[in-house]
């Protein structure tokens, strides 16, 4: 009982103090969700065209271009092999030139919405190569126009694995978003090193992880199930 009381009182004295810093913590957690929100609408108005594109114009594909697939295949994989603080930090004069500084939130969704589209967009085109050529044919033998083909078959056919890849792609962009706090973007991770590490204040530090954990596995939990429930072959 005297175990049971210790650790009851712990928690308190635990939160009472975390609880000192809860306007930093909320302010902290805005500006994740601003920077991953900003990457997320880039990812899906960006990516989801570029990775469909990706996958028209391979070879055998309606809009087979080797030369535009080259283009396309190389700037993805660039994008993606670039180490993201050096990616941070060569975008400034970019960043600078879209939203007129270099630092603060918004500059720091800049460079993280670009590796969004990246990213995404190379989820997109796989999880539209796994759709079996005879849906196409079908929707050819079937009078379609190209875009019907696309966005109510092709989208239709691999909605289950574009959910799942724009799960994924979000769970990256948070981990993404830690390092932000070297523009002055802030996020949690901004607030983690500056009050649990640089401050030697492991209590918070340990709070801000929980915190990430349970919206990582928020995240995840709710884009599988979406997955789960969009999958045509569990209709």
């Amino acid at each position: 009982m005297d175990y049971v009381n210790s650790v009851i009182q712990y928690l308190n004295d635990y939160f009472a103090y975390v609880m000192q810093y809860q306007d930093e913590i909320w302010q902290a957690i805005g500006q994740t969700f601003v920077m991953v929100g900003i990457s997320i609408a880039a990812a899906i108005l960006l990516g989801l065209p570029v990775g469909t594109l990706l996958f028209l114009c391979r070879k055998g594909q309606l809009y087979a271009n080797r030369w535009l697939f080259t283009l396309l295949n190389s700037l993805v994989n660039v994008i993606r092999s670039f180490p993201f603080l050096l990616l941070v930090v060569s975008m400034i004069p970019l960043t600078r030139l879209i939203v007129g500084t270099s630092l603060g939130t918004l500059a720091a969704a800049v460079p993280l919405s670009v590796i969004a589209v990246a990213t995404y967009s190379r989820l997109v085109e796989q999880s539209l190569l796994e759709v079996p050529k005879e849906v196409l044919e079908a929707a050819s033998s079937m009078g379609a126009s190209k875009l019907q083909m696309i966005f109510k078959f092709l989208y239709v056919e691999a909605r289950s694995g574009l959910v799942l890849g724009l799960t994924t792609s979000t769970i990256s962009f948070i981990s993404y978003s830690t390092v932000m706090g070297i523009v002055g973007g802030g996020g949690v991770g901004d607030f983690a090193i500056r009050y649990g590490y640089q401050r030697f204040e492991t209590e918070l530090m340990v709070f801000t992880i929980i915190i990430m954990i349970i919206l990582v596995q928020s995240i995840q939990f709710s884009g599988s199930l979406a997955s789960r429930l969009l999958d045509k072959r569990r209709s």
